[in-house]
């Protein structure tokens, strides 16, 4: 599991996350992001890999 929480990652963070994602889709399965500073564009980053098919990733909260 991958706990980013209390990390200060912003939406510019989710940006390079998601890119990240989308390089290694098999790799991550677990996300925590929670008390973090995402705004809605964020939000929409993090949701677009959910939408992969070949994306692993089980929970993210």
């Amino acid at each position: 599991m991958e706990m980013l929480r209390y990390c200060g990652v912003t939406d510019e963070g989710c940006a390079a996350l998601t890119s990240a994602l989308r390089s290694n889709p098999s790799h991550l399965r677990y996300l925590n992001l929670s008390w973090n500073k995402l705004g809605d564009s964020g939000l929409t980053f993090i949701c677009s890999v959910l939408e992969d098919p070949h994306c692993k990733l089980e929970k993210l909260w």
